[in-house]
């Protein structure tokens, strides 16, 4: 944007309520932009006139799903994190790391550099690792939960993650809500409030989300919320650029015992006694996950102001207008002295970018449709030899040899096709239906598609162990995966896609061994059987009998 920039105006000191970056108005293409017209205009009315200010980025991102492209190198994360986690530990202690990791994704791709990242000179007092989205999975059988906890503590024994310096491993819904209580209690228990936490996370991993969660709830002082901005909620990689943060509230025995009384008195609630306002939001959740709770607030203030998001009236400007300050009075988004001079902080910290990422590879429409933002339905086919399936244009597995039909179970966002075809008719339809709605992702026409890295192949071996337990999973990258469950003994040669330079995986165990159960009748003539979708789970509300 550079006619609406100003090289000449010095950076502000402030930082964007959305991302943390500082505001300026000197280069459009780096963090922090404000059109250098409404810049001016703000900074005329004193050092508090930027102040609730959200920059174009995050305006672009909030309102339009749109990332304008910044030069901000993998690099660069990876310092302002290093950086933050190596300054000087305050109140004598070093921070309380919490990691958070999208179960997804496991084996994390990102685990394994956590090591390098924190070092030897990085005074932590330990790790708390997070295992977010637990709502988007379907249960394949009872205590999938539990697998599911010891597949992330397997993933951080392998990066070298365990003993004294790893404190637990929860799984949560950072955007339902499921496990938030309990991660609440967890750290007011163990921590209290004995030094800074830092969330840590690769891109999409949640990470801003659970930061948004936490401002909102018991973890953090109740006048904060109306004060601190949230952070940027995307499914862009890297939307957090530098360091947001809200002061942690300190857990005393009154408080905790406040606190457990309100959580006590919520678990007696059934639906049914919930008000017309609460069933609507609950049931919305409900769409969204398999696995719902509900974050509570104790201590409020009596009288609270708005809450504080990306409302386009009240936050910055939309693209073609110029960006205004929130309407509040400064002096009352401020904290006293006495309130943070001892304060311990939660920083949110920036993504840490995914190598060998297909999402690395996509527009931001694109990149909407593949991370799945709902429960996941899982699509199973029977194939036979000489079968392909298409995930989107993404990904594409051949069943290339065995002796009987094997099942293949889709896990991957709703919107994205899948699409089975035989070898012979397999790289026609590839090439004329690509860029049209047939395949969806990648979108855009021929001119797209010639620019899209091509897909490469990689053979794979698998021997099956029934017909109702997957033998493991082919993970497309980032774009999803398929379980793949054969007869006992069943050797099968398949050879998967993925675009060239993103990272293909053989997942043993799988997530979801079972997953294939998970389904309803064939449907006559096809390979594809109908979908079956379990009920959803909330967990902090007295059962009625039925779920």
């Amino acid at each position: 944007v550079p006619s609406l920039s100003d090289p000449s105006v010095p950076p502000s000191g402030v930082s964007c309520s959305g991302c943390g970056a500082e505001l300026q108005c000197g280069d459009g293409g780096v963090p922090g932009f404000v059109p250098a017209e409404s810049y001016r205009s703000l900074l005329s009315e004193g050092p508090a006139g930027l102040r609730g200010t959200v920059c174009q980025r995050c305006w672009a991102l909030a309102h339009h799903g749109s990332a304008l492209r910044l030069r901000l190198r993998p690099d660069e994360h990876r310092r302002v994190v290093s950086a933050a986690l190596r300054s000087p530990p305050r109140h004598g202690r070093g921070p309380l790391l919490l990691y958070v990791l999208d179960v997804m994704e496991l084996p994390d791709p990102v685990l394994p550099q956590l090591p390098a990242l924190l070092g030897p000179d990085v005074p932590t007092a330990g790790l708390l690792v997070v295992g977010n989205k637990v709502d988007l999975l379907p249960a394949d059988c009872r205590g999938h939960l539990g697998r599911l906890r010891q597949r992330v503590a397997a993933a951080c024994a392998r990066a070298g993650l365990r003993g004294a310096a790893l404190v637990d491993i929860r799984l949560v819904s950072a955007k339902t809500g499921y496990g938030m209580e309990g991660l609440i209690s967890r750290l007011q228990r163990s921590w209290k409030c004995a030094g800074d936490v830092y969330l840590l996370g690769a891109t999409n991993s949640g990470k801003s989300t659970l930061f948004n969660t936490l401002l909102r709830s018991d973890y953090c002082k109740s006048r904060a919320p109306d004060i601190i901005d949230r952070a940027t909620v995307s499914p862009w990689p890297g939307t957090t650029l530098n360091l947001l943060k809200f002061p942690i509230i300190n857990p005393t025995c009154d408080r905790i015992f406040r606190r457990q009384e309100r959580l006590k008195e919520e678990a007696t609630k059934t639906e049914d006694q919930l008000s017309s306002e609460e069933k609507k939001y609950l049931n919305q959740l409900k769409k969204q996950g398999y696995l719902v709770g509900e974050v509570g607030r104790t201590f409020q203030q009596q009288k609270s102001s708005a809450e504080i998001d990306f409302d386009p009236d009240t936050l910055s400007y939309s693209m073609d207008e110029n960006p205004r300050d929130l309407p509040k009075k400064h002096e009352e988004r401020e904290f006293t002295h006495n309130e943070v001079k001892d304060a311990r902080w939660c920083f949110d910290t920036p993504g840490i970018v995914k190598e060998d990422c297909v999402l690395n590879l996509l527009t931001e429409k694109e990149v909407k449709l593949v991370l799945p933002s709902h429960a996941i339905v899982p699509r199973t086919f029977i194939l036979k030899p000489g079968m392909v399936l298409f995930l989107a244009a993404l990904g594409r597995i051949d069943y290339l040899e065995g002796e009987k039909p094997a099942w293949f179970s889709v896990l991957a966002s709703n919107l994205l096709p899948v699409h089975v075809t035989t070898l012979s008719n397999a790289d026609t339809i590839y090439g004329k239906h690509t860029a049209q709605e047939f395949l969806k992702v990648p979108m855009g026409g021929e001119e797209r598609i010639k620019a899209f890295p091509p897909l490469v192949p990689q053979d794979i071996t698998l021997k099956g162990i029934g017909t109702t337990e997957a033998v493991a999973d082919i993970k497309l990258s980032s774009a999803g995966w398929v379980a793949v469950t054969a007869h006992a003994e069943e050797e099968l040669l398949l050879r998967a896609y993925t675009p060239k330079g993103t990272a293909l995986l053989v997942r043993e165990p799988p997530l979801l061994p079972y997953i294939s159960t998970i389904r309803g009748a064939r449907i006559p003539g096809t390979p594809a059987y109908r979908t079956k979708k379990p009920p959803s789970f909330v967990e902090n509300l007295k059962s009625t009998g039925s779920r």
